[in-house]
């Protein structure tokens, strides 16, 4: 079975345009078969894109890792945070680069197997990391995000509980000086570390 972590060319195209409101910023994006989310903006990537623009300021460096079709970084570059986007998956990567690029908005997006083509630091790597790609490669997402991050940097993610937020909360803060569930709402915790 293919999973929206993988490039599947023979998969049939169905775009939709995604218009959404997320804390009075009104943008959209595309979502496509093979991309995760087909249809909507997920309530994880909502809550978390809720939780962490209530808190901290714009004017920021930010990586957007496994962006899927682009919601996170599409809004935090609408917002003024200077943007990378990457996935593995090409097909989500060109639907950011339309809705970025229709929207006037200025965003670095490139293809990535999780850090493997990142050599930069961020104030935030902010994700919806892909649960279903296994923990060896949702830890290494996790807790590599930690070498990607400035001195002051955070990591904020959002996992549901019943797909093991509680042990990967435990053994992030084996990795991190800090971490914190900041809200947990409709079985979905947004987690934050430093």
């Amino acid at each position: 079975m293919a999973h929206y972590f993988t490039n599947d060319d023979n998969l049939k195209s169905n775009i939709k345009k995604i218009n959404t409101i997320i804390n009075g910023t009104s943008y959209y994006f595309y979502t496509d078969n093979g991309v995760f989310s087909k249809g909507e903006l997920d309530f994880g990537t909502e809550l978390l894109l809720k939780t962490f623009c209530y808190t901290y300021p714009q004017e920021k460096t930010l990586l957007d890792i496994g962006c899927g079709c682009g919601p996170i970084g599409i809004y935090a570059s609408k917002l003024g945070f200077t943007v990378d986007m990457s996935d593995i998956n090409k097909r989500a990567l060109h639907l950011s680069k339309i809705a970025l690029k229709e929207q006037q908005l200025d965003a670095n997006v490139f293809l990535s197997d999780a850090y493997e083509n990142i050599n930069k630091k961020y104030d935030y790597i902010v994700s919806n990391p892909p649960i279903r790609v296994g923990k060896e490669k949702l830890y290494e997402i996790i807790m590599k995000a930690k070498e990607h991050l400035k001195e002051k940097g955070e990591l904020w993610i959002v996992v549901r509980k019943k797909q093991g937020a509680k042990s990967l909360t435990e053994d992030m803060k084996k990795v991190y000086k800090k971490t914190d569930v900041i809200i947990t709402k409709k079985g979905y915790c947004i987690i934050k570390a430093e």
